[in-house]
C-alpha cells in the first residue's frame, strides 16, 4: 500500500528531542524560524531573533543533552554515522539551532500576547535549576559554562513557551464525529502482477475461503493486517477499505504500481477510534498555533554569530553525562499542570 504506514510511508531520518512541552510537538509538526547569517553579535551570543538572544552556554545545555541521550541508547560512535549530506552531529547541532530558535520566537510572542508566568511558576523554574545544577558535576558544570540563574531562566523561557501555546489552542475544541474518526482493521494481500491479483481477488472471495493462507502465500509484503483512520492511507486504499463491511473482500485494488486485495475485519475499534479522535483534535490545534506562529516570526529580524556557530562541537568526554534537563522540566511543571 502506498499510503502514510509502514512500507507506504519513507520518512527523512530525523533527530527526536526528548522533551514532553506540548508546544514544542506542535512547532515541530510544520514551522520553523530559520536564522540568517550574520555578524556583529557579543562574543557569547549565538544568535539574536528581534530582541531575544541566545547564549553559547544555553546551546550547549539542550545539545549535550541530545547528545547524551543518544549516545545512552545507540552507544557514542553513532555520530559517525552519515547520509550523505551530512553527519548525524551536525544534523543534530542544526536541531537544537532550530528548536532554540523557536523557543525565542515563543517567548517574543507571549509579550505580544501578554502572557507571563505567575509567583508560583517562577518559583518552579527556579527549582528546577537548582535541581539540575546539583545534578551536575563540577567537570559538567565548567563544561556547559552555567550557572543556576542562567538554567532558572532558560527553565522559565521553557515554560513561558509552552504558556502561551496553551492560550493559543485552548478555545480550540471541535466536535470530532466517530464517523470522521472512525479506525478500522484491514488485512491487505499485495501484488505486483495484474493478472496474479484478479486470479487471488476470486479465491478471496469464496464462501470458505482462507484468507490468511492466501496471503501468506501470495503478498509481496510480509504484514499482512493493517489499522486505520481516515487520511492515513492513499486514497485508493482508503475509499476501497472504508467501503467494506466486517468479513467483506474486495476486488482488485490499484495502488501505483502495486495491486491489492483487502478483507476487512473490523469496521470499528472504539478505544483505537477515540484515540484517533485525540489526535485530530492535535493535529488541528497545532496547525491553528502554527498560523499564528508563522504571521509573528516573519516579522523578526534573526542573526546567526556565524564564527561561534562554526565553533560547537559536541562534548567526547566520559565525565560529561549529564542528559537530565527535560526531565527536571517535567517534572515541575507537566505533572503539575
Amino acid at each position: 500500500m502506498t499510503g502514510k504506514r509502514d512500507r507506504w510511508k519513507k520518512g527523512k531520518r530525523t533527530l527526536a528531542f526528548f522533551c514532553g512541552a506540548a508546544f514544542l510537538t506542535a512547532l515541530l509538526a510544520g514551522c520553523g524560524a530559520k536564522v540568517v547569517l550574520t555578524a556583529g553579535l557579543k562574543k557569547n551570543e549565538v544568535f539574536r531573533i528581534g530582541t531575544a538572544s541566545c547564549t553559547l552556554p544555553e546551546l550547549m545545555v539542550y545539545l549535550t543533552n541530545l547528545q547524551n541521550q543518544y549516545e545512552a541508547v545507540y552507544g557514542s560512535r553513532i555520530w559517525e554515522a552519515t547520509d550523505g549530506s551530512e553527519s548525524l552531529e551536525q544534523e543534530a547541532r542544526s536541531q537544537v539551532l532550530d528548536q532554540l530558535a523557536q523557543l525565542k520566537v515563543m517567548t517574543l510572542l507571549s509579550k505580544e500576547k501578554g502572557v507571563e508566568l505567575q509567583e508560583n511558576e517562577t518559583e518552579r523554574a527556579a527549582a528546577a535549576a537548582k535541581e539540575y545544577f546539583a545534578s551536575l558535576s563540577e567537570t559538567e558544570a565548567k563544561a556547559l559554562n552555567v550557572d543556576e540563574k542562567e538554567l532558572a531562566r532558560m527553565y522559565g523561557e521553557y515554560a513561558l513557551a509552552d504558556k502561551v501555546y496553551r492560550e493559543i489552542v485552548e478555545n480550540i475544541n471541535p466536535e470530532i464525529s466517530d464517523d470522521e474518526a472512525r479506525t478500522i482493521t484491514v488485512e491487505a494481500i499485495r501484488m505486483e502482477d495484474a493478472d496474479k491479483a484478479a486470479q487471488v481477488a476470486e479465491k478471496a472471495g469464496a464462501e470458505d475461503a482462507d484468507f490468511e493462507a492466501l496471503a501468506q502465500e501470495n503478498s509481496e509484503d510480509v504484514t499482512v493486517t493493517y489499522s486505520f483512520g481516515k487520511g492515513e492511507m492513499s486514497q485508493a486504499i482508503e475509499e476501497a477499505a472504508f467501503n467494506l463491511g466486517k468479513g467483506e473482500v474486495s476486488g482488485v485494488v490499484q495502488d501505483g504500481e502495486s495491486f491489492y486485495v483487502l478483507k476487512c475485519i473490523s469496521t470499528f475499534d472504539e478505544a483505537q477510534t477515540q484515540a484517533n479522535k485525540e489526535k485530530i483534535l492535535e493535529k488541528r490545534r497545532s496547525e491553528a498555533f502554527n498560523s499564528e506562529y508563522d504571521s509573528f516570526e516573519k516579522t523578526l529580524v534573526r542573526q546567526l554569530n556565524e564564527e561561534l556557530w562554526n565553533s560547537v562541537t559536541l562534548i567526547h568526554n566520559d565525565e560529561v553525562k549529564t542528559s537530565t534537563f527535560f526531565e527536571v522540566y517535567n517534572m515541575y511543571f507537566q505533572t503539575q499542570g
